[in-house]
């Protein structure tokens, strides 16, 4: 997959037949999208257009962190979908003054050169969020490309959407945003060094920060993890823990910590992806550091019955 980052000059792709969006999560309302997309001219490159920071981010920068996903590993599950192209636009305030006729024409047209565009029902662009899929259908047809409209997705009679993905998270429900997502919900980033006092326990973790990016219900849950990167690359199970650590009073941020089934590799440094699975229990406070041992214990037992349970392609 071909990824472009710089729109002041023309990129090499032309001719494509692209979905718009922000893509937060890529999940299976996403994906129908991206599937118009490819289907409506299966010979012409096949694209997505994103936005990167989210213009969430730029218009209310004191907002909590609500990403469900950040922008590498977005692109790694586009890359994972098959695209050939992903136009990765820099949003910025000046973008943002565009009307929808200079978007169209500078971006969709000049910089990319798009043969056809799929768009959610309810899209907007262009400055105030003036423009609508009417506008972009007539813009459209001027400049010299066709538009189609993506139909609403619903799961249990709920309309599929990041929102509701997010929600299904917060309240410690991580199947149910699976069902809704296509995939298990992932936390990824570099592994960081920490405390270390999972080591001393018997239970040495790999941590991963969770910045900029949606929190979890806090507490421990049956994982699935990926090293992406290094010579101890390739697929774990095991139990993360999401949280603040209220036994040790850390004071510090919120940060994602997992302990690998028979693991003993040192992977600090190296890219992971935690996949949230079954919630296990909340954050606890215990009496005594011989009682979080046995609840750790008891915690991996359970992760593996929940981790055997699953399917055979997802364990």
């Amino acid at each position: 997959m071909k990824i472009f980052r710089d729109f002041s000059v023309a990129c090499d792709v032309r001719g494509a037949s692209v979905a718009i969006g922000n893509f937060d999560g890529v999940h299976l309302g996403h994906q129908s999208v991206l599937e118009l997309a490819r289907t409506a001219m299966p010979d012409a490159p096949w694209g997505c257009v994103t936005f990167e920071p989210h213009p969430r981010r730029l218009f209310r920068p004191d907002d909590p962190a609500f990403r469900l996903m950040s922008a590498s590993a977005r692109a790694g599950r586009l890359n994972r979908v098959g695209l050939d192209v992903l136009y990765e636009v820099p949003f910025s305030r000046s973008l943002a003054t565009l009307g929808p006729q200079d978007f169209v024409e500078q971006v969709l047209c000049r910089a990319m050169g798009v043969a056809h565009v799929v768009v959610g029902h309810d899209f907007r662009f262009g400055i105030g969020r003036s423009g609508d899929v009417e506008a972009l259908t007539i813009l459209g047809q001027a400049a010299g490309f066709s538009v189609g409209t993506a139909p609403i997705l619903r799961h249990g009679g709920q309309e599929i959407s990041s929102s509701a993905i997010r929600t299904a998270l917060a309240e410690g429900r991580p199947a149910d945003a699976a069902r809704m997502l296509g995939h298990w919900h992932q936390i990824e980033g570099p592994v960081l060094h920490g405390f270390k006092r999972g080591r001393g326990l018997g239970f040495p973790t790999a941590n991963v920060a969770l910045d900029d990016v949606q929190l979890p219900r806090f507490g421990v849950y049956a994982s699935l993890a990926d090293v992406l990167t290094g010579p101890a690359a390739g697929h774990y199970q095991g139990v993360a823990s999401i949280g603040i650590r209220p036994m040790f009073d850390d004071r510090t941020a919120p940060n994602l910590e997992v302990f690998l089934f028979d693991f003993d590799r040192d992977i600090y440094g190296q890219m992971m992806s935690v996949a949230l699975v079954e919630f296990l229990r909340p954050e606890e406070v215990f009496d005594t550091v011989n009682s979080l041992v046995a609840r750790m214990h008891s915690d991996c037992a359970l992760a593996r019955n929940a981790l055997e349970a699953l399917p055979a392609p997802h364990r």
